[in-house]
């Protein structure tokens, strides 16, 4: 079966018997999520963050402390992501398939939108979407941008990276504009030094992808922030997806259109 063709439950139950990949091009029509999930202690200064933060962390959902499914997510938290990322105090200390020892019961999750949701729609229009097109993660970069802090949490934005033709980029912004709740319209075009950005080659998360004459690096907020944000914050234990491997939601990404 084509990754593309999966339905969410399909893809999550591949993940959950252990395939590791990013999602990038899963279920198509499908929105895909990124998870943070901080003690209940945090999850409000986490909600507040979003809040200040809406480009970067658009929340699609929050559960209840100590539930395993959302009301868009009726697999497992625990389990049905491809990958997951564990911060103590901060720092990463793994990777891995699934978190299902680490679950406590003061435990909320947050889904927040994923970019990945209107790249079927820019494909649609011709634009490019490079990652996908090398079956490569999506390269993403740590900038000079500082996000509003809220109570005990502050970091920088980060953002995702689409390069295209420069004809194209009036459609992609005119096509990605109508997607709010997944990023929205990007935040910069053009110059990677003004983000702070030294080489698109080497990103801090993801992989790099190639860049052809004649083409503009597009940059997009990204659903990484709210982890930048847990390195520099430093809660006690925050955990959240690999960056790249979604939560494969049960929304259709046409709830995200707006007119």
């Amino acid at each position: 079966m084509q990754p593309a063709t999966m339905t969410p439950e399909q893809a999550r139950a591949a993940f959950r018997a252990g395939l590791r990949t990013p999602t990038a091009g899963y279920s198509s029509g499908w929105t895909q999520a990124n998870l943070l999930t901080l003690p209940r202690a945090d999850a409000y200064d986490f909600l507040l963050f979003a809040q200040r933060n809406p480009r970067s962390c658009p929340v699609l959902d929050v559960t209840e402390p100590g539930e395993t499914a959302a009301s868009i997510f009726a697999g497992d938290l625990r389990t049905d992501l491809p990958a997951y990322r564990i911060y103590r105090h901060g720092e990463l200390v793994e990777e891995r398939g699934e978190v299902t020892d680490l679950w406590r019961d003061d435990l909320v999750s947050f889904l927040i939108g994923c970019s990945f949701t209107f790249e079927a729609a820019l494909l649609e229009a011709g634009v490019p979407v490079r990652h996908v097109e090398q079956g490569r993660n999506v390269p993403m970069y740590r900038t000079n941008r500082e996000c509003r802090p809220a109570g005990a949490l502050a970091g920088p934005l980060v953002v995702s990276m689409r390069p295209m033709p420069a004809d194209q980029v009036a459609t992609a912004v005119r096509v990605t504009s109508r997607y709010p709740a997944v990023h929205g319209a990007p935040v910069h075009i053009g110059s990677p030094a003004e983000l702070g950005i030294r080489d698109l080659d080497a990103p801090d998360f993801g992989e790099p992808v190639s860049i052809r004459p004649g083409e503009v690096p597009v940059f997009w907020a990204c659903g990484v922030t709210p982890q930048a944000a847990v390195m520099r914050s430093r809660p006690a234990l925050a955990i959240g997806h690999a960056p790249g491997h979604m939560a494969v939601t049960d929304a259709r990404d046409s709830d995200h259109l707006v007119p």
